[in-house]
């Protein structure tokens, strides 16, 4: 795991480059970085930033970071959101939308998405559709966002119809990750944002997975493999990135575990108590490798592998583990049709032929899928 080392204000960081051109921008990761946030981001030449964050974390990291904006002579605004999956919503696209103008951000000027994915997605795709693109900064301040919704450029909101369903490709400025914020996070959501971490291991990474199995404790714990493992996760992902941007090919096996997992978010209706995106993701890479060696792709030893992976950090890994359940089989197969990656009706999933080598498997037959669920669910 190579790193390179940048210091401002005398606060190292790692920085991971995502190098797209006249779009290119860095990703720093390392304890403490909010504290040099303001001369970051004032480094980027804006006039204004507008603040978008939620209830929960607004008020322990806004106004410092208002105040650290203001100090560099940017003018600032901010809005919080209550927090939750069902603030990704047309009605709070529209409330940011209209805090933007009523703001007077400019092209130039900056949004700033202070939170967790969901703030993230939310003002990335605000800030994609104001004035037809305005820059924005990602903030992210839970592990789930710091390995994965953060990097990228995808934006968007949900429907009715399904997750992330309603969107823009809108690469960020720059991305401050500052692990520090990640101390005061509930083990809930720890453990949710792990589930992103370890799909990059079983993308085709088979010996980060390794490092997972041995230093996982540290991660959750703060030490440095936490660093570590944000900067790993976001090289693995910007190289993904690099290569296809707008997932025109193998950027879609960062869906490794999701087809199933965003299935199970539309069916408890986004319904934070039951079930979190993270532990969605868990379940569902168990499911891929389940399916995987139930087709006889993968190993059984490299299914039954994983689940005691994720078992032992205390996340969930099979479909009776979802709080009120998940309906039928044919509920779960609807939510699946709604899916992204679906193309002409057939439904594709990234399956796996072992740790570390995914693949995209297109116009796998539905009553393969179906026997699956229902050996998985045992219900009809």
């Amino acid at each position: 795991m190579n790193s390179v080392t940048a210091k401002l204000s005398g606060a190292p960081a790692i920085t991971v480059s995502v190098p797209l051109g006249d779009r290119a921008y860095d990703i720093l990761v390392g304890r403490n970085l909010l504290s040099g946030a303001g001369m970051r981001i004032a480094a980027l030449g804006a006039r204004a930033a507008a603040i978008v964050t939620d209830e929960h974390v607004g008020p322990l990291y806004a106004e410092a970071l208002t105040e650290a904006l203001q100090r560099q002579g940017l003018q600032t605004a901010t809005i919080a959101l209550p927090p939750g999956e069902a603030t990704k919503s047309y009605a709070s696209l529209e409330k940011v939308c209209d805090f933007l103008l009523g703001a007077k951000i400019e092209r130039g000027d900056l949004v700033i998405a202070l939170g967790g994915g969901v703030v993230g997605d939310l003002a990335g795709f605000a800030a994609a559709v104001v004035r037809r693109g305005v820059r924005f900064v990602q903030v992210p301040t839970s592990l789930l966002a710091q390995v994965d919704s953060s990097v990228g450029g995808k934006t968007g909101i949900n429907s009715r119809y399904g997750k992330n369903l309603v969107g823009a490709f809108h690469q960020p400025s720059l991305v401050l990750a500052d692990t520090a914020a990640l101390d005061t996070l509930p083990v809930r959501e720890m453990r949710a944002g792990y589930a992103e971490v370890v799909k990059y291991g079983l993308i085709d990474d088979a010996p980060f997975f390794d490092w997972c199995e041995t230093h996982w404790r540290g991660v959750f714990s703060g030490g440095p493999e936490r660093d570590e493992a944000v900067a790993q996760s976001c090289r693995a992902k910007a190289a993904v990135v690099v290569r296809d941007e707008r997932e025109d090919g193998d950027r879609a096996l960062l869906n490794l575990g999701h087809t199933f997992g965003h299935a199970l978010e539309r069916i408890t209706r986004y319904d934070s108590a039951r079930l979190v995106h993270g532990e969605g993701v868990a379940i569902g890479l168990c499911l891929a490798f389940r399916f995987s060696a139930a087709l006889g792709l993968c190993p059984a030893a490299d299914a039954e592998r994983v689940e005691a992976h994720l078992a032992a950090t205390g996340l969930p890994t099979r479909l009776d583990h979802v709080p009120g359940g998940c309906g039928t089989v044919e509920d779960l197969l609807e939510a699946m049709a709604q899916d992204k990656k679906v193309k002409g009706g057939a439904l594709t999933f990234i399956l796996a032929r072992g740790i570390g080598q995914s693949f995209i498997a297109s116009g796998i037959a539905v009553d393969k899928v179906r026997s699956f669920l229902a050996r998985e669910s045992n219900i009809a």
